[in-house]
């Protein structure tokens, strides 16, 4: 991802001028850049001026290479600079990659598999066969802080993962099924531990490709006996807050742009330590 002056994508994208919009053929779906309109900016920062108008462009590796060449930058990773971003640039960031996530994937219709095209500024796309209109949708999720009776907290190591990477148990919410059952279920069925009564603690919108983080926390029942799905999740640990703190204990914890950290800090009782973080 990266953060250009208009004038840099000029012959890319058909920009003309600061505040033009960038031109797009309605006529092609995605086989060259999509351009996405984000809205104007409702305060001055570091990088904009109150009401500048921003756009959202996604470059096949041509374009890419394109731009690079004409301003020299790098490309960045989201996840890695997250937290380097103020407020605006952050949610400019995720909502861009969350769209241009969304029309990588809509190409044809899903309903017919026809050839889909771009309106309202990149924020419906259109079946060209049965003229269906097609909006951006979110997946939501849940992810849950689960402590036990010593106020310890539960965390996984996914089976994608280096072995010494841990983080929160977390799911997809079914069709038909409450945030709150969802973190029931997930929860037994990756440890076998029963919580009861998950409390909401926050969201997070999380373009990876394109969901909606829903943050709880939990008690889990005395006696809870640890079992892996070995799935998805290959070791379940119960960590406390020595442990969390000890750099003996070889551990990677969730990075600091995550709902995952937050929620863990939040039991931790404050910034976690970063020899655990990577």
């Amino acid at each position: 991802m990266r953060l250009v002056a208009p004038d840099a994508l000029e012959g890319l994208v058909g920009i003309t001028g600061p505040d033009s919009p960038p031109a797009t053929d309605a006529a092609t779906h995605t086989n060259g850049p999509v351009v996405l309109y984000l809205g104007t900016t409702l305060e001055s920062s570091a990088e904009t001026v109150a009401g500048a108008p921003v756009f959202a462009v996604s470059l096949d590796d041509e374009g890419a290479d394109a731009l690079t060449a004409v301003d020299g930058g790098a490309w960045l990773d989201l996840r890695r600079i997250a937290v380097l971003l103020d407020d605006l640039a952050a949610g400019v960031f995720t909502e861009a990659l969350a769209m241009a996530n969304w029309h990588s994937n809509h190409e044809f219709c899903p309903r017919c598999g026809s050839p889909t095209t771009i309106e309202s500024a990149g924020w419906v796309r259109r079946c060209v066969a049965e003229d269906v209109e097609l909006f951006p949708r979110t997946d939501s999720a849940v992810i849950v802080g689960i402590t036990d009776a010593e106020d310890r907290i539960l965390l996984g190591s996914n089976a994608l993962w280096e072995h010494n990477r841990y983080s929160l148990l977390a799911g997809f919410v079914e069709p038909g099924e409450s945030f709150e059952a969802a973190a029931v279920r997930e929860v037994a069925e990756e440890s076998g531990v029963v919580i009861r009564n998950p409390e909401y603690v926050g969201s997070q919108p999380w373009p990876f490709p394109a969901s909606l983080m829903v943050g709880f926390l939990a008690r889990a029942d005395d006696g809870a006996v640890l079992r892996p799905d070995g799935d998805e999740i290959l070791e379940l640990r119960w960590f406390s807050r020595a442990e969390v703190a000890d750099p003996a204990v070889d551990v990677l914890l969730p990075g600091p742009s995550s709902i995952a950290r937050a929620i863990i800090e939040r039991w931790y009782g404050g910034p976690l330590p970063e020899h655990h973080t990577a």
